[in-house]
């Protein structure tokens, strides 16, 4: 079995991979989709507030239907609907269009994060040992790439289609390809066999709202976080601290890149140190990101915060679905109730999107921006009082306590 989650983890790892870009595409052209449909100052933020809403929308459904079928089955098949989408919103020809492509973006969205992360929590526990974040740096990976794409297609002026066509056509066969390798491991699922999970029908409903309760909070303020520093860097660093309109670009840079090798990194950090402790750091380190940048006297002592924002923000995501993952399965073994705990999580990957940037927005106008910075820098801060939360009890990722990597697949949640 060796062999098989080997490429299960390949397989999954270029599905976040293909995500980040498909992703980064998307939102690093928003003033070009803005012009090319002549949607309005006004009209923006509804269609740019629409998609993590219905992102969760479609994270709710993922959770009911991941009852019947296998979280495989359901990444199989959202990710080319989330590159189909994208061109659509690159290729359409009126707002209505683009208000459907966007529509059916958000609603695959949200089932291809939580099924991604659903098979890399499993896949994780038939590992023994963490790998969740480098699926997540794999998604960073993708992420930078879809933004030099992008910054590519703005350069030369590229209609939004013939930015996303050879994007869309060299992801889309390889992404379903690649699906054919997807191990549902804690449901003794084999590699594309595409067969129905019955076997966890009413999986994961002993874990409640209430159980999950502080993993939703850390999921939310790192999202918080994380939205702080793409949509009002460039801002702070040109306003605020009086930097050139092209130095002004690089923080969003420099934070994707160091969030990249945080993530590289940082599953060595949770073998050897444990989840609770890596925790812990990464969010002292981005409460002293946001310190640095509220204090900051100059552009380069600012880019410095960012620096350390996004080495400390870098890790809290994917151990948060981690840690949901292990909470169900001890509290709920059968099969699929990670499934279940992982797709009610990442709900709160788009509050935290959506309360982010009007928040700091709203602090901004009202009082000042580098006190507006303070204010997610508490909010991650309170992620230490949480950390306990991320300790894994029978199964105990770092600090000598790995289970062997040969950890079979389809012993069901107990043997994972």
């Amino acid at each position: 079995m060796t062999d098989v989650l080997r490429h299960g983890r390949a397989s999954l790892a270029f599905g976040f991979f293909a995500q980040g870009v498909a992703f980064a595409l998307l939102v690093t052209r928003i003033p070009a989709i803005q012009d090319r449909y002549g949607v309005s100052d006004a009209l923006l933020p509804v269609f740019l507030a629409a998609v993590p809403i219905l992102a969760g929308v479609g994270s709710v459904v993922s959770e009911r239907l991941v009852r019947r079928v296998r979280p495989s089955r359901l990444l199989r098949w959202s990710q080319p609907v989330v590159l189909l989408a994208l061109l659509g919103v690159g290729a359409g020809d009126g707002v209505a269009v683009l208000a459907v492509a966007l529509a059916v973006f958000g609603l695959a969205v949200g089932a291809l994060d939580a099924s991604m992360n659903m098979l890399g929590v499993s896949l994780q526990r038939a590992y023994g040992r963490s790998i969740m974040l480098g699926f997540h740096a794999a998604y960073s990976l993708g992420g930078i790439l879809g933004a030099s794409l992008a910054w590519a297609g703005a350069h030369w002026d590229l209609a939004l289609w013939v930015s996303y066509l050879p994007v869309v056509v060299l992801l889309l066969p390889a992404a379903l390809v690649g699906s054919r390798w997807y191990v549902d491991g804690e449901r003794g699922g084999v590699p594309g066999d595409g067969s129905t999970g019955a076997s966890g029908g009413g999986a994961g409903a002993g874990v409640g709202f209430k159980v999950l309760l502080p993993l939703c909070l850390v999921m939310t303020f790192a999202y918080i976080g994380d939205s702080t520093v793409s949509n009002w860097s460039a801002k702070y660093l040109q306003d605020v601290l009086g930097s050139s309109e092209q130095l002004a670009t690089v923080p969003y840079n420099v934070y994707m890149v160091t969030t990249l090798v945080g993530r590289a990194v940082g599953d060595f950090g949770v073998r050897r140190f444990g989840a609770v402790a890596v925790v812990r750091g990464g969010a002292v380190v981005a409460a002293g990101g946001f310190a640095v940048v509220a204090s900051a006297p100059g552009a380069w002592v600012g880019m410095l915060g960012f620096t350390l924002l996004g080495l400390g923000l870098c890790v809290l995501v994917p151990q948060t679905f981690a840690a949901a993952g292990r909470l169900a399965a001890e509290r709920d073994g059968r099969p699929g109730a990670s499934d279940a705990a992982v797709a009610r999580l990442n709900v709160f990957n788009y509050v935290g999107f959506l309360i982010g940037s009007p928040l700091v927005g709203a602090l901004g106008d009202a009082w000042s921006y580098r006190g507006a910075m303070l204010v997610p820098m508490v909010l991650v801060l309170v992620t230490v009082v949480y950390a306990r939360s991320f300790e894994a009890q029978p199964d105990r990722y770092g600090g000598g306590h790995e289970r062997p990597s040969t950890a079979d697949v389809g012993r069901g949640s107990n043997g994972l």
